[in-house]
Parts: structure tokens; C-alpha cells; sequence
């Protein structure tokens, strides 16, 4: 569905984006993290056809983005920071909305107005709370029934509730449509209950591009409570990071924790190995602990 080869841009002799390769299916929710720097909105404003990059291709449905009017009408973006006309409210939004994307449904728009019960659709945009503004972001977005929908750190500024309601409708629409979403944000813990893929940038590439289930499946924590030295590893296995508490050992490491568990226990007499599963954001901390920070104990 999307597809992001080779992806240079420079602003003034910085280089933003450093051949950035990214491929995201059809149907599938995206989640796109990294640290503050890293390209994330960057690379995100070359997928909704704002910049021009210098060098590579940016394709959606194997066409290309910028200044392509047939291929941005089936695209929808939420930005971090929202923009709406100086006196517009919702109902003026929604027209504009309808006048923009041929496929505006309307019969959706009122339909969904029970899930944004708060919003007065005749009061002014601009004086609406940031979560409001957020949530009539989101419904006229919805109503335009994209085929890509693109976010940059969607639920902030929303309480819980309508965060959870914000997802669910998005995901029915995955579901039903086969929606494909992009999405950059700094909640790791939320992106990992939503998200089938997970792309993490550092430094203007893309470092890591998995599904979830892989990328938990191929990094795990291992503790092993042992007396003299922890078991070797495998070949090939790369630790992440290591601590110790007194006999008991903890390792972050990257590789097949089955194989890595039975080869410790064959390795030393009376060794205790016990494998813990790993949050997306403790798989982020440790990954980027080896590339540009350092990862402190108490993380563990």
C-alpha cells in the first residue's frame, strides 16, 4: 500500500532524512517511533504529499504522492498541531471537508454525533478545548472514509474514555474497510495495544521495521539465578543489556529466548532461567540503549 524507498531530504545542509526505506500493507496500523529528532514527522509530511523529497520515492499504491490530486483525495492526516479556519465551526469544517473529499460521507457525520456528545457543532472551533478540537479532528476525518488515514501523536490532549472510543471506531473502520493506518506517537503502551507493525526511527532511517508479534518475539528479558558464572549463549544471540542483583542475573537479549533458555540450562548445573515478556517500550529503550542512550538499571 505504501511504500517508501531511499527517501532523502536536507533543509539547509541537515540531513532530516537519511534514505529512509519503509513498506506498510494494506489494512494494516502502523505504528512509526522514535526518539525527539529522529524524522518521524519528516518522513510522515512526505507521506501526505507536504515536502518534496530530494532523492528516492514515496508511493502510495504504487503511485507517486506530491502533487498528486487523485492519490491525496484517499488520503486523511491528523497533525500534532491542528489547524482550522478563524470563524469556522464544525458544521462550516464539515462542508469543506465534503467539498474536498468525494467520498465525505454525510449520512456518517450525524450518525457518529453520538460519539462526540460534547461538541456543539455551531460553536466556533477555535474556542473549543484542545481535546474537543481533537475529537472533531478525528470525526471529520473518519467521515471522509480514507483509504490511508495518517496521525502524528493523535490522543493527546483526550481523557481516557474517548481515547478508547477513538480507537475502537478506528479500528472497526481497519476492520470493515481495510483502512491503513499510519501512526507516529510517543505513548508506547497504547500503540502496542493497537498496532500490527512497528517501524523505529533513529537519525533520519528507519533501524527497525517488524510486526509486533515478531519484534516481541525476538527480544526477551531473561533471568537466570546461578552460582558463579551466567551460562554462555548461543552463537549468533547479541545481549542488549546486563545487571545483577546478588545470584540472580537479568538479560535483555536478542534472539530465540527458547533456544537461548535450553542452552543456558544445559551449560551449568543447578542454574534457575526463567524468560519475561517485554512491553513495545521496554523493546524501544533497549534497541536505542545500543544506538544513542544509555539505559539505566532501574529500568529493569
Amino acid at each position: 500500500m505504501i511504500q517508501v524507498n531511499n527517501v532523502v531530504k536536507e533543509f539547509d545542509g541537515f540531513r532530516a532524512l537519511d534514505g529512509v526505506n519503509m513498506h506498510v500493507n494494506k489494512g494494516a496500523i502502523y505504528g512509526l517511533v522514535g526518539p525527539n529528532g529522529a524524522g518521524k514527522s519528516t518522513i510522515i509530511r512526505h507521506l501526505t504529499g507536504v515536502y518534496r523529497q530530494d532523492a528516492g520515492e514515496v508511493l502510495v499504491e504504487g503511485k507517486e504522492v506530491f502533487e498528486n490530486r487523485l492519490v491525496k483525495a484517499k488520503i486523511a492526516y491528523i497533525p500534532d498541531e491542528l489547524f482550522y479556519f478563524l470563524q469556522a465551526d464544525t458544521m462550516e469544517m464539515m462542508r469543506y471537508y465534503e467539498g474536498l473529499y468525494p467520498t465525505f460521507d454525510r449520512e456518517m457525520f450525524f450518525m457518529l454525533k453520538e460519539y462526540f456528545p460534547t461538541i456543539d457543532l455551531k460553536r466556533n472551533i477555535r474556542r473549543l478545548s484542545k481535546g474537543m478540537q481533537k475529537q472533531v479532528a478525528f470525526w471529520l476525518a473518519i467521515c471522509c472514509k480514507p483509504e490511508v488515514l495518517i496521525l502524528d501523536e493523535p490522543v493527546d490532549g483526550l481523557d481516557p474514555v474517548m481515547r478508547r472510543q477513538i480507537w475502537s471506531i478506528l479500528m472497526a473502520q481497519v476492520a470493515e474497510r481495510e483502512m491503513t493506518v499510519v501512526v507516529s506517537s510517543h505513548n508506547l503502551r497504547e500503540l502496542e495495544d493497537v498496532c500490527d507493525h512497528v517501524g523505529i526511527m533513529n537519525k533520519g532511517k528507519v533501524i527497525i521495521e517488524r510486526s509486533l508479534s515478531d519484534l516481541q518475539g525476538n527480544v526477551s528479558k531473561i533471568q537466570v539465578a546461578c552460582e558463579g558464572e551466567v551460562p554462555k549463549l548461543p552463537e549468533g544471540f547479541k545481549v542488549l543489556h546486563a545487571s545483577n542483583i546478588g545470584r540472580v542475573h537479568t538479560l535483555i537479549v536478542r534472539g530465540n529466548p527458547e533456544e537461548a533458555v535450553e542452552h543456558m540450562k544445559k551449560d551449568a548445573q543447578k542454574t534457575i532461567v526463567d524468560v519475561l515478556p517485554l512491553s513495545l517500550e521496554e523493546i524501544f529503550i533497549y534497541e536505542m540503549g545500543g544506538v544513542d542512550y544509555e539505559v539505566k538499571d532501574f529500568l529493569l
